[in-house]
């Protein structure tokens, strides 16, 4: 399907503004893009890149390798000519142009590192593999993300000028026209009538580049920007100069010499308030005093003309406009949450990945010297380090008679990967379904699963979740990130019967165990429970009810030092009444060297709080 013109795209104004300033003025950095799964985002910058004509594009993947990333050897080049041979990575590439990263809030960690070093520095350096390059690298990010995965880092948007904030569902006609635009309507494909308009706002770009350079602003409109920028909380000076940039670049598309109201009210909605910390506190019309004033005699005209000279002077000008320019902002086209902006999640709470962890699975982050028993052989990495002795030994081997082969490889070559994985945490809930309470433990664990669950997509975590009754433990929900799956595995559980604590232990140190071969190296054992176990994992008939209590016990203790052992952490929430609990919760809680919480009617919103808040404790 062919690329649909930048003006066809409906619904997504305020990008489209942010991009065409980007046009005019590459010094602003680049533009960030919020908007949910199938807005269009990256349909508009792909079109955005065709109406830039010859610039480089290049399109940033999710799961960049390094190498990729920064360039490196060129196996096949040094392999043949024997020596040396660098290649260039998208970095580079992107140099003079556009560099597009679509999901730019699942960037690893590395990734952001680099791209930040390129968009301070403007180079690429590479020092590896007996390289030494330093290529240019000066190019405008492009990104766009859904909010509802997590923010992109603050490093990251902190470096960017233009942030578009999350577009609003579109209305139904706004909806009927895209289907109708893309080709599905009864007129075919009416999209195609807007090459002239893209021609013009080529021209419109051309002409406001030449222009740009004698675009002007007043030392009073920089005052009332940085104003504005406090007013809001905007941290840091790199907003202020975007913010200026910024309106000077829409002065220009204006075909305007000087700065306008308008080109600061544009500047505030793309640089200053997506980067709002604080909502700011605009003066309100003070209600007229309910009194009327006492009656005065009558003065002459000329003393009332000089008391009104030296009445209180109005408000400054320049402050009235700071008002007014975040209230014009604030009019426009934004949703109501706009102040809830990464910049604000990441002053007040955590979000994204809790940490990586090395092994063998997850994404390969490096190649080192090493044995194949020491991980997998990277046969690329492996390559790359024998290419450029390949001459010297296929002549080291002729000159011993004998026979070269067609590649020359020695131990030193041999080059083994190093993977990275997201360390997410897996959060097992072990809910006791025996007794009278348990439908309202039902409750409790159904509402503190959904909370976790809305998080765990941003934070990498998964859910399992275990219920015992009976005789036994049943893995209900394998460790997953599914809300559905986790309701209907709480909709459909039976109630009542004893209580096999320690069968429901074995089975959470088993499923710690398969998500340890997993990679999810942190568990979390969450008992929603009394405490009072009163059967053991071999019932003996033979046994009366006191014996087989303390063997219940006995097990439940053994079983906790194992978990403990094993680096499982544990949150016991206690959900008996005071006046009939022994304190057997928190001994359990204590044999497991965990977290105590007593809960009894406890909403699921509490007990997902201080699940997590013990995990953080435990990590920390």
């Amino acid at each position: 399907m062919p690329t649909l013109p930048f003006s066809a795209l409906v619904g997504l104004d305020a990008a489209r503004q942010a991009l065409l300033l980007l046009a005019v003025d590459p010094g602003l950095s680049g533009a960030v893009i919020a908007a949910g799964a199938g807005t269009g985002k990256s349909t508009l910058v792909r079109a955005f890149a065709a109406l830039l004509g010859d610039a480089p594009f290049v399109e940033l993947p999710v799961g960049v390798t390094e190498d990729r990333l920064l360039g490196g050897l060129d196996l096949e080049a040094t392999l043949a000519r024997g020596q040396r041979v660098h290649r260039s990575g998208l970095l580079a590439r992107a140099h003079g142009g556009l560099l597009y990263a679509d999901g730019v809030n699942l960037l690893d960690d590395s990734t952001v590192n680099h791209v930040l070093a390129a968009l301070d520095s403007g180079v690429v350096r590479i020092e590896r593999e007996g390289l030494s390059v330093v290529e240019p690298a000066r190019f405008a990010l492009v990104a766009s993300y859904d909010p509802a995965e997590g923010p992109p880092r603050r490093h990251l948007l902190d470096r960017i000028g233009l942030i578009v904030a999350p577009v609003a569902r579109a209305p139904a006609p706004a909806r009927a026209e895209v289907v109708r635009r893309n080709g599905h309507g009864d007129q075919g494909a009416p999209w195609l009538g807007f090459a002239d308009e893209d021609a013009l706002l080529v021209g419109m770009v051309l002409a406001a580049r030449a222009a740009l350079p004698a675009v002007r602003i007043a030392d009073s409109q920089i005052a009332q920007l940085i104003q504005a920028a406090l007013a809001l909380g905007v941290e840091g000076h790199r907003a202020d100069s975007f913010a200026a940039r910024a309106a000077l670049a829409s002065a220009a598309l204006a075909g305007r010499d000087e700065v306008a109201s308008e080109d600061l009210e544009r500047a505030v909605r793309f640089v200053l308030l997506p980067r709002a910390t604080r909502t700011p506190q605009l003066d309100e019309p003070q209600p007229p005093d309910p009194q009327p004033p006492e009656p005065q005699p009558p003065e002459p005209a000329d003393e009332r003309r000089d008391d009104a000279d030296d009445a209180t002077p109005p408000p400054p000008p320049d402050e009235l406009a700071v008002e007014d320019l975040i209230l014009a902002a604030l009019e426009t086209d934004v949703p109501p949450d706009v102040l809830e902006t990464p910049f604000t999640v990441r002053r007040s709470g955590r979000s994204g990945s809790r940490g990586t962890t090395s092994g063998r699975r997850g994404r390969h982050i490096r190649s080192v010297p090493g044995l194949p028993a020491r991980g997998r052989l990277d046969v690329v990495a492996t390559l790359r380090a024998a290419a450029p002795w390949q001459a010297t030994r296929s002549a080291e081997a002729r000159a011993a008679g004998r026979r070269s082969p067609a590649v020359h490889l020695k131990a030193e070559d041999l080059h083994v990967k190093q993977f990275r994985s997201k360390a997410g945490t897996l959060f097992c809930f072990a809910v006791d379904a025996s007794g009278s309470m348990a439908l309202h433990r039902m409750r409790q664990a159904k509402g503190a699963v959904s909370a976790l669950l809305q998080q765990a997509y941003v934070h990498r975590d998964q859910v399992a979740l275990l219920a015992f009754r009976g005789e036994q433990a049943q893995l209900l929900l394998p460790p997953s990130q599914s809300v559905e799956l986790a309701k209907r595995a709480l909709d459909v559980l039976p109630t009542g019967g004893g209580t096999p604590l320690a069968a429901a232990l074995l089975a959470a140190y088993q499923v710690a165990e398969q998500a340890r071969a997993r990679g999810i190296h942190r568990t979390t054992l969450v008992l929603i429970t009394d405490g009072r176990p009163n059967v053991p994992l071999r019932p003996d008939p033979a046994h009366d009810k006191g014996t087989r209590i303390e063997h219940a016990r006995q097990e439940v203790q053994t079983l906790s030092a194992r978990l403990r052992a094993a680096g499982v952490g544990a949150v016991v929430i206690d959900t008996q009444r005071s006046y009939v609990s022994r304190g057997e919760a928190q001994q359990l809680a204590a044999w497991l060297g965990g977290r105590y919480v007593y809960l009894p009617q406890g909403r699921g919103e509490q007990i997902a709080q201080a699940v997590l808040d013990a995990s953080s404790e435990a990590q920390g």
